[in-house]
């Protein structure tokens, strides 16, 4: 048995916040997967994420940068870029400077999630971001969920957790009684792998105290599906209905920002109060998980109970299809110390 340390830089979409954390004309500095990058929104609400370092003398421009119309302008010598990365102004001279280039992230919107892709050779997007309620048939349109608020948002900030731990609960279905306190071990329905997405459906039964004090029990379940790496959305029915977006997204190669996104369905008669409760009994299952994401070490091969093997080694196989040639799911030291890897998309 080995403990290996999984590459921090898998390939694919990966969620940078929520829409309304970025107002039009605002500028937000972010850091991932160890780069220092600069996200905006144009006057005319367009999303654009790029390399935070100005082309000309190297200014930050998510520090004291303004958006002018489509345009960052660099607090230090005016010098305008456009959201192609492009300069489009320097202020002391009519010409542009057309040789320098900022490099730009492919990002996207869906459900009020911010999104980028990332790809250390600079390809673009193999697959779209989906909304959610376009995944799951039985969920229904976004009009029978609440709009996601602030109950329904979670976020844990620079933990030692990897996205690949998170995406390998889709199989792990031995852990709900464990680290969610499920009444029973749930059971497999499906199972599906794709070329970038996994699907999966569970079926488990909740307790519940019916109107007459007594306790029942529940049929319910769990629709789930990872896309690449970073991103795990579900659709969690029985005691009323929950989308749920679980991302977690590399800041180094040490750590990673964990987001959890809850939509309550709308129910008859049940007010905000009930809304929230629910949303938060969403994120303290999430809140379960991190607790022994924290502090877990990857181990291959694992030790494997019989009926689990199956799906673990589907899962590990898959999976390694969102690491770029030469590190095969496994960080190597030695090929990256001194490496600078081309931005993402395109950058």
């Amino acid at each position: 048995m080995t403990s290996m340390a999984l590459s921090m830089k898998p390939i694919g979409w990966f969620q940078i916040g929520w829409s309304d954390e970025l107002e039009a004309g605002a500028v937000l500095p972010l850091r991932y997967f160890g780069k220092d990058l600069v996200a905006y929104r144009t006057d005319d609400g367009e999303l654009v994420v790029m390399n935070a370092y100005c082309e000309h003398l190297g200014a930050n421009l998510a520090y004291g940068g303004t958006v002018q119309g489509d345009d960052i302008q660099c607090p230090f010598h005016g010098w305008r870029w456009g959201p192609n990365g492009r300069n489009t102004c320097i202020p002391y001279q009519k010409s542009t400077n057309r040789v320098r280039r900022i490099g730009v992230w492919t990002a996207a919107e869906r459900d009020g999630v911010m999104y980028v892709w990332h790809d250390v050779s600079g390809d673009g997007p193999a697959y779209d971001v989906p909304s959610i309620f376009d995944l799951f048939d039985d969920s229904g349109p976004a009009e029978n969920y609440h709009a996601l608020g602030e109950s329904g948002r979670y976020e844990h900030a620079k933990a030692p957790i990897h996205p690949q731990y998170a995406a390998e609960n889709g199989v792990d279905f031995a852990h709900f009684k464990y680290v969610h306190r499920a009444d029973e071990i749930p059971t497999v329905v499906n199972r599906e792998f794709g070329d970038h997405d996994f699907k999966t459906e569970l079926a488990l039964a909740f307790k519940v105290r019916g109107v007459d004090g007594e306790i029942e029990s529940v049929p319910g379940g769990t629709k789930a599906t990872l896309l690449g790496l970073g991103l795990g959305y579900a659709y969690a029915w029985g005691v009323g209905d929950v989308c749920s977006l679980s991302a977690v997204t590399p800041v180094d190669d040490e750590t990673s920002i964990l987001r959890f996104s809850a939509w309550a369905s709308i129910e008859p008669g049940q007010d905000q109060n009930k809304v929230a409760k629910r949303q938060r009994s969403a994120i303290n299952q999430v809140r379960a998980d991190i607790a022994i994401w924290e502090h877990q070490r990857y181990t291959e091969p694992p030790g494997l109970a019989t009926a689990e093997a199956a799906g673990f080694r589907d899962i590990r196989q898959w999976a390694r299809r969102f690491y770029s040639e030469g590190e095969k799911g496994h960080r190597v030291e030695e090929q990256l110390a001194g490496t600078d890897a081309q931005s993402a998309g395109g950058a």
